[in-house]
């Protein structure tokens, strides 16, 4: 055992949307999305809404991927692993509400005790939080809400009261999340929770592309000198072996630098066939 003093490393946003029908929940995820990678290409909807992430296809050129009931939760991860393995940068699970449900579906068709009956569900709906948390992409959730009420006693009598939105899944997921938004009819989000401490007790705001990139930032910001420390031994490689060596010493951060290191790449292959083409140019002498 070891003693480490407290660092984030290198962080992928895990976090949910969640609201009625109607509230915006994709368009602010594509947004969001569009923000944190800056390329519609390396985003992917994983669409279990009749494919309905395919209506706001005038933003920009998005990978949708549709997913056809049942909706177990195996199919969820195998759908995360395919656009992982894909080179998606963020995926967007549209919605996670379906698997939960066919989970309780699943759920209410077994025969015997209904408590025990539990573990046979509880471990697979583990297994889908915890690929959400591993994956080594930015995941945004969207999760329906409906309205939640409590028996009341008034009069000498229990009657239902409205108490507020409920997300529909499993109690307690939000905590799981880094970042959750809670949005409204009009489209309006406030963070019901934040471990960013970006958004937390802010003004309602709608989610755009800027939220994503601020969210993007505070997912690298502690990387930044490390960062910025080998862009500059990019920058003045003077050999492609050199460059070669950077690359596989740096490894966990190449998906960041692949633009510097072909920048880089291409500097050096021009300098070297300028070198030979002029060595192979006959001089001209008087």
């Amino acid at each position: 055992m070891e003693l480490q003093i407290a660092q984030r490393k290198r962080a992928k946003i895990k976090m949910a949307l969640q609201g009625p029908s109607g509230s915006g929940k994709t368009y602010s995820a594509l947004n969001i999305a569009l923000g944190l990678c800056h390329s519609w290409d390396k985003i992917a909807v994983i669409d279990t809404e009749n494919e309905s992430s395919h209506l706001y296809a005038h933003l920009g050129a998005y990978n949708v991927l549709g997913v056809q009931s049942p909706f177990t939760p195996e199919k969820y991860m195998e759908a995360i692993d395919y656009c992982v393995s894909s080179g998606m940068e963020v995926v967007i699970l549209d919605s996670i509400t379906h698997e939960w449900e066919n989970l309780l579906d699943y759920h209410s068709s077994l025969t015997g005790n209904s408590f025990t009956n539990w573990n046979k569900v509880t471990p697979r709906h583990n297994a889908f939080v915890q690929k959400i948390l591993q994956s080594p992409v930015h995941i945004i959730a969207t999760i329906r809400t409906k309205q939640d009420y409590v028996l009341s006693e008034k009069n000498g009598k229990a009657v239902p009261e409205k108490i507020g939105l409920k997300s529909v899944q499993r109690d307690g997921l939000d905590y799981e999340f880094t970042l959750v938004f809670d949005l409204d009819c009009k489209n309006m989000a406030n963070a019901s929770k934040d471990r960013t401490g970006l958004f937390f007790g802010k003004p309602e705001q709608r989610l755009s592309a800027s939220i994503g990139e601020k969210i993007s930032q505070w997912c690298l910001e502690e990387l930044e000198p490390q960062i910025e420390y080998i862009k500059e031994r990019i920058n003045n490689a003077s050999s492609i072996l050199e460059l070669l060596s950077l690359y596989n010493q740096y490894s966990q951060f190449n998906d960041l630098l692949l633009p510097y290191y072909e920048k880089r790449k291409h500097i050096l292959k021009a300098g070297k066939l300028s070198t030979l083409t002029s060595q192979l140019t006959p001089t001209n002498h008087e």
